[in-house]
């Protein structure tokens, strides 16, 4: 459809898989160990992990670690390492309010929207300085437990108002406790309180495989190429949470911004740009990284 794009990286998620599995295929020393290359499809409502589980084939191949790769928008070059985070867990709750009470909604939903400590970014700049605020250890203290809100409203079959809610939280703990101020709040104003489903879980690094990894990748491709997140991504939820439930693992953030020729490489924005140079990039850090990986494992 013109003028309609999915705005995202996986183009350059899928060429980086692709091209680790060839560069490992026809390198020089054998690999001693078994891979398995995963092309996760519907990450983005969380589906295609989900799916892919179902089929029983992950169980079966039982893998030791797990690891992915997502754009972001730090410099080309780079590679983003987050050990003990990641990204956070999601719960919708549906809150069903008497009927024609338009006072009650809008009171709720300023309510529901003061359970947040962080926003939407509203621009190019204040999503970039966001993520690069992970990387400063006295901003990323600031985010060490952060909710982010959103709401809608629609209406029952009966016209009774429903305000729908979305929290990503971080650390997925705090569930239980804002569950129960949403309860109140709902309660207070006179609604039901619905929720559809069990929270989705966050997307937790391992502290120990991302440490190992952050310092492999500091020696192999040099100290500057690494940089060091020490808070969760708060906006975005991820599915590759549920395959770390399967086995530990890590998710890196891989840097295709490139300031000088004004790609930003902030994915889901409207003029998302990523440099391409950053596909080579991913292809040498990904390959060294589990070349390493099975050398320590000594798989058969």
């Amino acid at each position: 459809m013109p003028g309609v794009a999915h705005l995202c990286g996986h183009d350059l998620h899928t060429a980086i898989g692709v091209g680790v599995a060839r560069a490992l295929a026809q390198g020089s020393e054998p690999i001693r160990g078994r891979l398995v290359f995963v092309f996760q499809p519907a990450e983005e409502p969380l589906q295609g992990a989900r799916a892919m589980l179902e089929t029983g084939l992950v169980q079966r191949l039982a893998p030791r670690e797990f690891y992915a790769l997502h754009c972001s928008p730090f410099p080309c070059g780079t590679i983003g390492v987050s050990p003990g985070y990641g990204l956070p867990g999601l719960d919708h709750i549906r809150i069903v309010l008497p009927d024609g009470d338009d006072a009650a909604v809008a009171a709720l939903t300023a309510e529901m929207a003061q359970l947040g400590n962080v926003g939407f970014p509203q621009s190019i700049a204040e999503y970039n300085a966001r993520f690069r605020a992970l990387l400063e250890p006295a901003l990323a203290a600031s985010i060490q437990e952060s909710v982010c809100v959103a709401q809608w409203t629609e209406q029952a079959p009966d016209g009774q108002p429903i305000v729908n809610v979305l929290l990503r939280v971080w650390p997925q703990e705090r569930h239980a406790e804002l569950r129960a101020q949403v309860k109140r709040l709902a309660a207070a104003a006179g609604g039901t309180v619905e929720f559809p489903g069990d929270p989705f879980p966050a997307m937790v690094n391992s502290a120990e495989l991302s440490t190992a990894a952050g310092r492999f990748l500091s020696a192999e491709l040099g100290p500057e190429s690494v940089v060091w997140a020490r808070a969760s991504w708060p906006f975005n939820c991820e599915d590759f949470a549920l395959f770390l439930n399967e086995a530990p693992g890590a998710q890196f953030y891989l840097g295709v911004a490139d300031a000088q020729t004004g790609m930003n490489g902030a994915p889901h924005t409207p003029d998302f740009a990523a440099d391409e140079r950053a596909i080579g990039h991913g292809v040498r850090a990904m390959s060294s990284l589990l070349i390493d990986r099975l050398a320590a494992g000594k798989n058969p």
